[in-house]
């Protein structure tokens, strides 16, 4: 069996220490404040970011420079045979479609992956694609179960800023079901915000995901921009209304951030590869 490669970037949560201790690479996503260029995990902290945001700074994205990508692709083909690289969701970013043209380039020996994931859902596709290739299966294996299970996803998100009506105290609560993110519904205030995408995730988890569910194949995420103590009394929140179920929280990664501002709460589930 060949030697495989794990790459995602930045926007799956997943952390420079943590790509380590889990023996992946993670591309970190470009930021530019003030026109001054930044790296996610890297030259940008979350504290850091969160801080630019609040002074009211430019703050925009970008994807990662080809040179960048190819030079990861290069360096790790030196020692693996393949690479499996896990983007965020086409959907999101071009940077999904411009490493599947960058992927033509390499004779078969990079696999891009487009599942449609973002954040917590990403982050357990990257796990997944450990389980899977922990278990034997080659590259083009793992990318074809990871886009079969790819709308076997579910995110329901508050943003912290809304442009409608501050003085009504409207909350929207946004969806990610596949590829964009979607208007779900609308609120009075974030106490019905919360109320409202826990009821969506228990109808997820009770009928469109019952079949996983019922195998232990689903798992419970819970995500945040910089509001990590309101996060904590969110992850309760969802445990009573999942009694026993681990939920697994990470912050949102900043590309997210950057459009939903601070103080924004999430809570998502993923299918979850198992091998027999």
């Amino acid at each position: 069996m060949g030697k495989i490669a794990i790459v995602t970037d930045s926007n799956s949560g997943i952390t420079q220490d943590q790509a380590r201790e889990l023996g992946i690479s993670v591309i970190p996503m470009p930021f530019y404040i003030n026109e001054k260029l930044y790296l996610e995990g890297i030259t940008l902290s979350q504290e850091e970011f969160y801080e630019r945001l609040k002074n009211d700074e430019a703050i925009s994205t970008s994807q990662p420079g080809p040179a960048d990508v190819c030079g990861l692709w290069n360096t790790l083909l030196e020692k693996y045979d393949e690479v499996v690289h896990i983007p965020m969701s086409s959907g999101l970013s071009a940077s999904c479609d411009t490493a599947m043209g960058l992927a033509q380039e390499y004779d078969g020996r990079v696999h891009v992956v487009d599942n449609q994931r973002i954040s917590v859902t990403q982050r357990q596709s990257v796990l997944d694609a450990l389980i899977l290739r922990d278990a034997g299966r080659n590259a083009t294996q793992i990318k074809q179960v990871l886009e079969e299970q790819k709308l076997d996803s579910s995110i329901y998100i508050t943003p912290a800023a809304a442009a409608i009506g501050t003085v009504l105290n409207l909350k929207p609560v946004l969806q990610i079901q596949g590829e964009k993110l979607d208007a779900y519904s609308k609120t009075r205030g974030k106490k019905q915000a919360k109320r409202v995408m826990l009821k969506a995730m228990q109808n997820d988890w009770e009928n469109r995901f019952a079949e996983y569910v019922k195998r232990g194949e689903m798992c419970l995420q819970s995500a945040y921009t910089g509001n990590q103590e309101e996060a904590e009394e969110f992850k309760k929140e969802i445990a009573e209304v999942f009694p026993g179920i681990e939920i697994v929280q990470n912050p949102l990664s900043l590309s997210v951030a950057c459009h939903i501002g601070h103080g924004a709460i999430a809570v998502a589930c993923s299918r979850k590869v198992v091998v027999e």
